[in-house]
């Protein structure tokens, strides 16, 4: 009995463990199953990160809030800016998008080897806007 609050207390999560992101589950296709609106608040709050992989022009005709630019073209040469590898984390989850959910299966394998959670999204840019994800305003997106 003396020992009871002590397994009671190792019981009780940690904070830390409250706050932890679960790892993905992934289709057949290798998409991420993460729901959508889970992915929004994640992105939001700052506990993920978001990568558009599609290309500069795609991006400048429009890009969602929050993302960073990480071209196809660029990635899959297997070498990454310093910018890019600045913008990336090992200690959260990595969503990728692109215009259709197909360019995001090349840069994951890319990401993966390289030891990143990387979680790519079926939904592409069009639909991500109609799922509620907001398009950057673009005045605050010029250099």
């Amino acid at each position: 009995m003396k020992y009871l609050p002590l397994v009671m207390l190792l019981c009780v999560p940690t904070f830390a463990e409250d706050a932890k992101i679960p790892k993905s589950k992934f289709t057949a296709d290798g998409h991420t199953e993460d729901a959508l609106a889970d992915v929004k608040a994640r992105v939001e709050s700052k506990k993920a990160i978001l990568l558009d992989v599609r290309e500069d022009d795609e991006w400048q005709d429009g890009h969602l809030k929050h993302a960073k630019l990480f071209p196809f073209s660029i990635v899959r040469k297997g070498e990454l800016t310093p910018k890019m590898k600045e913008a990336l984390t090992k200690d959260k989850p990595i969503y990728l998008h692109c215009a259709a959910g197909g360019r995001v299966l090349s840069v994951a394998k890319l990401l993966r080897d390289k030891g990143y959670d990387i979680r790519p999204l079926k939904s592409g840019y069009d639909d991500l806007l109609k799922k509620g994800f907001e398009k950057a305003d673009e005045e605050a997106t010029k250099e």
